[in-house]
């Protein structure tokens, strides 16, 4: 009884086998009544109404016609082998009929009676009705239920054999179901128990397209993503180890020689001007880091709007047209009204942000950058393209790891992590960030799921 409280599936093929049962029982009492119910009624009707016809015929006229017609009924060889007739005198003498043994004067008149009689010198069942003549006779007439005995016993081996063997098929159901279920939940402990013991490959075995490959499917795609994220967080760790430890002992070593030889203020001033910027570029990567965990967390995906694409264009072009001037930099920005994308208007610009900051600064003086975002049916696009220096195609898959700088860039200032921003950014709005070497420069767009929206939110 324990087992069955705490066990879900148990409860499942209970429950199962409960509700055939009850269905098998249902439709035995139906089956019995359509055919041994229908017999009886007709039998039943059948008998009230020859009686009636006899009796309203016959009842005034004496006896001896009445006998005549009895007669000449149980001769027709019309149900003989079944019918009953009896005519019985004032005093109870039987003047015609085919019974041996009858029921006496006390048997109830006008109503239909079972009881046992003996005709033609065999004991039987009967249906019987009796109606008090006005003479002062009785008539009897009814049908033997010997056949109908027959028919009741075959029917009712044949229900129990139908349930015999529903409930066999039930009990083979429902212990094939029990397997079934067990073995598919059995699946999914066993790789939660790969998992927990730290194999983050563990996947479940997908078999079909019913509703239990439908949830693997989804805690596959969800374990996916948790080791995506796992080895996002041992690579922050190790890029931490590595890319932050070389501005940390430049700071140390700063801060080591100022306060162990004998500088003046002036020195001291610089030193501790030169630490202190360090450190707000360190604070700045945290900060970019913190807003990679944002995003793949999804916790902004609340704030999702529908935006039109080219007004974020135009916000960040004329935030970055005077930078662009500066690096002599020609910025261009085509507009196609409406492109609407689902999602949050910040993030988008400051994906945007990055894209044509990284644009203008690896691209170089003299060269071009365009941003534009267009759509197909299926999806919309955010694309900043350059004619510069570009990605080799050999780290074009690496550019969006935390702190990966390609090697041409590293006299540059920055941190590797924009890029990075940018496909979190996209990974959150259901997109990606896909990054294209092109005859001249990069190409780098914003994939984002189409939406159908008829309305901008200003």
């Amino acid at each position: 009884m324990l087992e069955i409280r705490q066990s879900i599936i148990a409860r499942l093929v209970l429950g199962y086998g409960l509700l055939v049962s009850i269905s098998i029982a249902l439709v035995s009492v139906v089956f019995y009544f359509g055919t041994i119910g229908v017999l009886q009624q007709g039998i039943d009707s059948n008998i009230a109404s020859i009686e009636y016809r006899e009796a309203k015929a016959y009842g005034a006229l004496p006896l001896s016609e009445l006998a005549q017609e009895i007669n000449r009924q149980l001769t027709d060889s019309i149900n003989s082998d079944t019918e009953i007739f009896q005519v019985l005198s004032a005093s109870g003498q039987r003047i015609a009929g085919n019974l041996e043994v009858w029921p006496d004067a006390s048997a109830p008149v006008d109503r239909l009676i079972t009881t046992k009689v003996i005709r033609n010198d065999k004991p039987s069942l009967a249906r019987l009705m009796i109606a008090r003549l006005p003479n002062g006779g009785r008539l009897m007439v009814g049908r033997d239920l010997t056949e109908q005995e027959l028919i009741v016993h075959l029917v009712w081996r044949s229900l129990a054999s139908g349930a015999v063997l529903a409930l066999l098929l039930v009990t083979g159901g429902a212990v094939f179901f029990r397997y079934q279920i067990g073995r598919r939940i059995g699946d999914i402990r066993r790789t939660a128990m790969g998992i927990e013991a730290g194999d983050l490959t563990q996947r479940i075995p997908v078999l079909s397209n019913d509703e239990f490959g439908l949830l693997n499917t989804d805690i596959n795609r969800m374990l996916d993503r948790i080791e995506q994220l796992m080895d996002g967080v041992r690579h922050v760790s190790n890029a931490i180890a590595h890319d932050l430890r070389t501005p940390l002992s430049r700071i140390r070593g700063k801060l080591d020689d100022a306060v162990s030889r004998s500088m003046s203020v002036e020195v001291l001033a610089d030193t501790a001007y030169s630490a202190i910027a360090d450190i707000d570029e360190l604070m700045l990567i945290f900060e970019k880091l913190l807003q990679i965990a944002e995003a793949e967390s999804g916790m902004r995906t609340g704030s999702f709007e529908t935006i039109d694409l080219n007004q974020v264009i135009r916000d960040m072009v004329e935030l970055y047209d005077a930078t662009a001037d500066e690096q002599a930099v020609q910025l261009q920005a085509f507009y196609r009204l409406p492109v609407l994308a689902k999602g949050d208007r910040n993030l988008l610009g400051s994906a945007l942000a990055s894209l044509i900051d990284n644009a203008i600064k690896y691209a170089g003086a003299g060269s071009r950058v365009e941003v534009r975002a267009y759509s197909d049916p299926s999806q919309v696009f955010l694309e900043v393209r350059d004619n510069g220096k570009g990605i080799p195609p050999a780290e074009l898959s690496k550019v969006t790891q935390r702190f990966y700088r390609v090697d041409q860039s590293r006299s540059l200032p920055g941190n590797g992590l924009g890029l990075s921003i940018v496909s979190a950014i996209a990974t959150l709005h259901g997109g990606k960030l896909m990054l294209e070497s092109a005859a001249s420069g990069l190409i780098a767009r914003i994939v984002l799921p189409h939406t159908d929206a008829a309305t901008i939110s200003r």
